[in-house]
């Protein structure tokens, strides 16, 4: 009898395993290798560096980033995990804010953006300037969102008081990247 197939079917398991425990789920099984009965906080990496809320029940992601140096709030809708962009028919969301305890409402706009194909009204991005965003410290609000046909109610988020630092990934998008290391560039 050959053992072919039993290793086969031995790889087809360990592979599954893999993928099993490495996929997210909205039950987020705990860590078998955990001492405690409790699982580690199920977190998503915010593409933007921005501060991401959590829309239903793990189905969607608005990312909220703030530029303070601009005053702009940008919002992103990603997708549960907030790996992809989710296009939705909104020509703007409303924010409410609440800086210093000051009811502060905030439109941002629909954005549309050519190199994606993004559009007013079939976009993921809006945005907002104002003054006060510029100085204030970290804020906390609601807003309401429609996403495929789904209206989500009264969702809380707090945006922090801005780092001194500037995200990592927005430098990285103004310093131009070299094909060769930095120190053959100081050789020629």
């Amino acid at each position: 009898m050959s053992s072919r197939p039993s290793l086969s079917l031995l790889l087809l398991a360990l592979t599954a395993a893999v993928f099993l425990s490495t996929a997210c789920s909205k039950s987020d099984l705990p860590d078998r290798n955990q001492k405690s009965s409790t699982s580690a906080p199920h977190v998503h990496s915010a593409p933007h560096d921005g501060t991401l809320v959590e829309i239903g029940d793990h189905a969607y992601q608005l990312e909220l980033v703030r530029d303070s140096t601009a005053g702009t709030l940008t919002a992103y809708v990603l997708d549960g995990h907030a790996e992809n962009f989710v296009r939705i028919a909104s020509l703007a969301i409303e924010l409410i804010a609440m800086p210093s305890g000051q009811y502060t409402p905030l439109t941002l706009r629909a954005f549309a953006n050519p190199s994606t194909g993004e559009t007013i009204g079939d976009t993921s991005q809006f945005a907002v300037q104002a003054d006060w965003l510029k100085t204030a410290g970290g804020f906390s609000g609601i807003f309401t969102i429609e996403i495929k046909g789904t209206k989500f109610e009264q969702v809380s988020y707090h945006v922090p008081k801005p780092s001194l630092a500037p995200p990592r990934r927005q430098l990285g998008l103004l310093l131009p990247r070299p094909s060769r290391p930095l120190s053959a560039l100081r050789n020629s």
